[in-house]
């Protein structure tokens, strides 16, 4: 049998592709290793929620407020209005989003990927889990959703070997008691150069548990001696840890996401994690979206340039969100003077109500040109210095 699309890595992006084209008819197989679970603060938006209709079951905390705390200490508490943040376990919910995509017809194969070959047909290489043998997939087309440092990605589509990423790393840890310290209701992020040079550190509830992390891009950095200090921070030094885990997080969506024959990619392979926010789930699922329309329709054609339509349709919505999470992030996380200024601008209502609404529904407020004007003016403040870095 030769597949319409072999689906390598069954992560969110992986799993939301194979379930999509299962669900449009077409003979898919999903690649993936069993038993790694990726590192990650777990927050899933309401539109996330809606869009790939997630049950309320997968979601082990609804989180109504975001606590932004300052390198001296000073913390901001953004209440979430009209609505909260679900948190998901990786562990649980991705195995959850692999066992739709079977049950909605897509074919589960375990096992490592290892190339592509070509032929009279081209098929997907990989060791299988179970008997260590080298099998094959023949297929029509393959999308790589197998994560930043994609194997697909590296092999087939210029710059895919060259991604610039972050390390992430984090300690599920089981939840204390509620404090003014932890809320398991809260979510905290920590900008302070002592536990993150460049990025942030976070404690995020996750029912009975909690994922407290940090990510860097500076060689060098000792990932478990920073959240270590942030553990003790907040107070959760004692606390029983279940698991640690680490991995990389790209920085930046790749410039072309098809090889212009046989290949397009999806998720942390292409590139789609949020600058300054480090936000990947939505964006992996909407990546695995756009990259099984894309497939569908070079199925449809016979044409390889219909590839280029799963990029075209990620970046015409999101492109300039992501472009102003990128100036923020190079703005505000270059020194912790710079980090104090943006948390001081975490004060002002318009900042937040901006902020989450845009976070919630993927979309930048057109609607309030005064509030985007006052935080435009403030924003330049800050970074003239014209005002102090405790200045709301």
């Amino acid at each position: 049998m030769i597949y319409d699309v072999v689906v390598v890595g069954g992560g969110p992006s992986g799993a939301t592709a194979a379930e999509d084209l299962a669900r449009a008819g077409k003979r898919v197989a999903m690649l993936d290793k069993a038993g790694r679970i990726k590192p990650c603060g777990g927050a899933i938006p309401p539109r996330l929620i809606a869009d790939f209709a997630i049950p309320d079951s997968q979601l082990v905390a609804k989180v109504n407020t975001a606590r932004m705390i300052s390198p001296t200490g000073r913390a901001v508490d953004i209440p979430i209005e009209n609505g909260f943040v679900g948190m998901v376990d990786r562990e649980h919910f991705d195995e959850y989003l692999r066992q739709r995509a079977a049950e909605a017809g897509a074919e589960r194969v375990t096992g490592t990927f290892l190339r592509i070959e070509r032929g009279d047909t081209t098929a997907v290489a990989y060791r299988d889990k179970a008997t260590g043998e080298e099998r094959y997939l023949p297929t029509r087309l393959i999308i790589g959703a197998d994560g930043a440092r994609s194997n697909v990605a590296r092999g087939e589509v210029p710059g895919g070997d060259t991604i610039p990423y972050v390390i992430a790393y984090h300690e599920i840890i089981r939840s204390p008691e509620a404090s003014d310290r932890y809320d398991p209701l809260r979510c905290d992020v920590i900008y302070d150069g002592t536990i993150s040079p460049d990025f942030y550190g976070w404690v995020f509830p996750h029912g009975g548990q909690a994922s407290v992390g940090m990510g860097t891009g500076i060689d060098g950095v000792d990932l478990k001696a920073a959240t270590a200090a942030l553990r003790a921070a907040s107070g959760l030094s004692e606390c029983e840890t279940i698991r640690k885990e680490g991995a990389p997080i790209p920085l930046k969506p790749l410039d072309r996401w098809d090889n212009g024959r046989d290949v397009v990619l999806a998720g942390d392979a292409a590139g789609v994690v949020a600058p300054s926010s480090g936000e990947g789930i939505y964006y992996a699922m909407a990546g695995g979206r756009v990259a099984a329309t894309a497939a569908q329709a070079a199925l449809a054609s016979g044409k390889a340039s219909d590839l280029k339509l799963a990029r075209k349709l990620f970046m015409k919505e999101h492109k300039m969100v992501f472009k102003v999470l990128r100036s923020m992030q190079d703005a505000y996380y270059k020194s912790d003077e710079r980090r104090e200024r943006f948390v001081s601008l975490c004060h002002d209502i318009d900042v937040q109500r901006l902020t989450f609404e845009a976070y919630m529904n993927k979309k930048l407020v057109r609607a309030r040109p005064m509030a985007h004007l006052r935080i435009g003016v403030k924003n330049v403040a800050h970074l003239l210095r014209l005002v102090p870095a405790t200045y709301g």
